[in-house]
């Protein structure tokens, strides 16, 4: 087991109205208007591990290495989201980064790494951070230690590119 196994009190996933909203940007993606969003959030289009239905939510892109092709997001519902869940399933997928698509494989971080990324985040957009971690429940103080304690039992995910660019669907739409 570890750290990001252990209970800890986060939110539930949203529901009603902020569910809509939060699902707005995917059909603003539909439309072919994913630029907008720039490089701070993806299209993520996964396989229901049960259903086995496509599935796709957005999220937040905490890193990103243009030269590398791979972009770093972050389960603020913690390990048992269901994007999460499905992509422990299947890693290989497709993302939409602005208006271009890249096939990727999912690559589970450990929770050290998943510390220094929180600590770079932090550092990049801390009024941001302090508020996503006190959604998601974390006690920070604004200092580099506190982010790093929360990044630990933050499950990160790095969506590698396959080859080249990246560009290219595997299997879907």
């Amino acid at each position: 087991m570890t750290d990001r196994d252990t209970a800890h009190s986060r939110p539930g996933p949203p529901a009603g109205w902020r569910r809509l909203a939060l699902r707005l940007p995917i059909l603003l993606y539909r439309a072919g208007l994913g630029s907008l969003f720039g490089k701070r959030l993806l299209l993520l289009h996964h396989t229901g591990r049960v259903s086995h239905l496509d599935r796709m939510t957005v999220l937040e892109v905490v890193s990103h290495d243009p030269a590398g092709a791979n972009w770093t997001v972050a389960s603020g519902f913690g390990p048992r989201a269901d994007w999460y869940l499905n992509l422990r399933a299947q890693p290989k997928t497709l993302i939409r980064s602005g208006n271009r698509p890249y096939a990727v494989t999912a690559r589970f971080l450990p929770s050290e790494d998943g510390a220094g990324i929180m600590a770079d985040y932090a550092r990049r957009h801390p009024r941001t951070a302090r508020r996503l971690c006190g959604f998601m429940g974390f006690p920070v103080d604004g200092g580099e230690a506190s982010f790093r304690a929360a990044g630990r039992t933050i499950p990160f995910v790095r969506l590698e590119a396959a080859g080249g660019d990246g560009r290219g669907t595997p299997g879907r739409p």
